[in-house]
């Protein structure tokens, strides 16, 4: 016996040494010692080698075959518990090192939770840590439990949980801002931590902290921004790259794209290796037209890691503003596949689906976007524009509405029932009063811009479109405002000026079709050509497209069958 326990010693010894491969080989074949004699080895040396084995297969990331041997060490530490009853441990425990130091059956459940989270079984992996009674709960369990509670959607035991890890450890900053996102009070919060604030210096900056996340949490873009750069000011917090990433996040929520760009290119510089809220970066680089830029950004993330969403998410950008969908969804879909919450894959995933003509589906995403992320318009927006594609002007109507009410009357709200208020005859002036109240708040907010001038040009009111234009553009440079400018001149007959606007929009997105369709028409008109070349431009514009078709069609299929192994509906 005095051998066995001394194996076994071995075993535990090159286990918390780290070598995990020689713990699997040796472990392996004393089980199966084990298993041929049952009295080789007693119940505590049986769980201890079951323990080290399943680990070692943690370890190696073959998480179902590591969640067999932890319960089978589960029922060997039952029976052990079952024997040690019998015989009370008095004096003697002293002599047998081995018995005092069993691996915690605490660790081991948290290890299975950990396993079955790997095998997307949330279920289970709830099911083994509620097991474990509250007062021996460890704070990494607690946290575990707060995360999980919080994806199935269960808010009041996220709660607890969370506040339960911040009573332990009061410094526990991320389940701060689990209990914000559950509309937790940024007061209440405070209060959890207020003591360690207090006692500790250079800490005073912690409650302005927590109040910022709040904002953030609440919608009020404006006044989290204020207060992150209040923090960012202090000299001791100056050029931390998640307060820059944060604000970054919160100018583009707030529809300020150029800032939300600097503040990015901000934070990349000062860690060539981030990788959090780069999804968004690139989207907006996408969006601005800088494909190459895109494609840089891309590859630099693959290098960085390929086990995070934000790479695929980005190389689905650049798919997407390249009109390649189903590639885009492709990729979309293996980004959700490695973060199930990855907002921004949900959004290109479902856009994708709703440019193939799959709106039913692409609405699951927009969904499943909007309870990520409740307070992101564009997650609204995105759902709208299903809902304006499938002709639903009423559901349309219901959801911006709603987002009216709760995210507050601002430019962007404003905007956005605008939008939906343009797509029906009856309410063509109530559009017009909103953006009018839009464009007072922010005079330079975009697409508050762009729906007045399509407003303006519906009623063929082109001087006040120009003025409109010429206003918005006297501070900022936008592709679409001045191809709109363009349309606008070519209306009154300005064509010199139109074509500089046309050119400008073109130098600021090369890929902009409108601009070059644009350019084109007033090429055609001020060359009177017989209409036989005229006919031929058009055939080309139409081979064009059915070329982009063909193209995305032979894509689809060769997508298709890679489709199935990413568990796309």
């Amino acid at each position: 016996s005095a051998a066995g326990m001394s194996v076994v010693e071995h075993v535990r010894e090159m286990a918390s040494a780290g070598l995990h491969s020689n713990v699997r080989l040796l472990s392996g074949l004393l089980l199966t010692m084990s298993g041929n004699n049952p009295e080789l080895f007693s119940p505590s040396q049986k769980y201890q080698l079951l323990v080290c084995h399943a680990d070692s297969l943690f370890h190696d990331k073959e998480y179902r075959n590591a969640v067999s041997k932890y319960t089978m060490a589960l029922q060997q530490k039952k029976a052990l518990s079952k024997t040690s009853k019998v015989r009370p441990s008095t004096g003697n425990a002293a002599s047998t090192p081995q018995s005092q130091c069993l691996p915690s059956e605490i660790e081991v459940k948290y290890k299975m939770a950990e396993c079955y989270t790997m095998l997307k079984q949330d279920k289970n992996a709830i099911a083994i840590l509620d097991g474990i009674p509250s007062r021996q709960r460890t704070p990494k369990i607690n946290m575990m439990l707060a995360n999980l509670y919080k994806k199935a959607g269960q808010e009041r035991s996220s709660v607890t949980s969370y506040k339960e890890v911040l009573r332990q450890c009061p410094l526990a900053l991320d389940a701060i801002l689990g209990l914000l996102s559950l509309s937790v009070k940024g007061a209440e919060v405070a209060s959890m931590t207020i003591n360690v604030i207090q006692s500790i210096p250079n800490l005073d900056w912690l409650s302005v902290w927590i109040k910022a996340y709040a904002f953030v949490h609440t919608g009020d873009n404006t006044r989290a921004i204020n207060t992150i750069c209040s923090l960012e000011k202090k000299s001791l917090l100056r050029d931390n790259v998640d307060l820059l990433g944060s604000l970054a996040d919160l100018y583009f929520r707030a529809g300020d794209n150029k800032n939300s760009i600097l503040k990015f290119e901000q934070a990349q510089m000062l860690d060539p290796y981030l990788i959090k809220g780069m999804d968004v970066y690139g989207y907006l680089l996408a969006r601005e037209g800088r494909l190459e830029d895109v494609e840089n950004l891309g590859c630099r993330l693959f290098n960085i890691s390929d086990q995070h969403a934000e790479p695929w998410v980005v190389s689905g950008c650049h798919s997407f503003y390249s009109k390649r969908y189903s590639r885009a969804l492709y990729l979309g879909a293996k980004a959700i596949q490695l973060n199930s919450n990855s907002v921004q894959a949900l959004l290109l995933k479902g856009a994708a689906l709703r440019n193939m003509g799959r709106v039913q589906e692409a609405i699951i995403h927009f969904r499943e976007a909007i309870r990520l992320a409740p307070c992101r318009l564009d997650c609204y927006e995105g759902l709208i524009e299903c809902y304006l594609a499938s002709n639903s002007i009423r559901e349309a109507m219901v959801m911006a509405n709603n987002v009216y009410k709760t995210l507050g009357a601002n430019a962007q709200t404003l905007t956005l029932l605008a939008t939906v208020c343009l797509e029906d005859p009856v309410t063509q002036e109530k559009a017009k009063t909103l953006l009018d109240k839009a464009l007072t708040q922010r005079p330079d907010y975009i697409k508050a811009v762009v729906k007045k001038a399509e407003l303006l040009s519906r009623e063929q009111k082109y001087e006040d479109g120009i003025a409109l234009l010429r206003n918005a553009l006297a501070n900022q440079s936008d592709c679409v405002l001045h191809r709109i400018l363009g349309d606008f001149l070519v209306a009154v007959n300005e064509y010199q000026e139109a074509m500089d606007q046309y050119s400008i929009a073109l130098s600021l997105d090369p890929n902009d079709q409108k601009s070059l369709e644009g350019m084109q028409k007033m090429e055609k008109e001020e060359s009177p050509t017989d209409a036989t070349q005229e006919e031929d431009v058009d055939d080309m514009e139409g081979s064009g497209e059915e070329g982009d078709l063909e193209g995305s069609d032979s894509e689809a299929a060769q997508w298709a069958d890679q489709e199935q192994w990413f568990g796309m509906q």
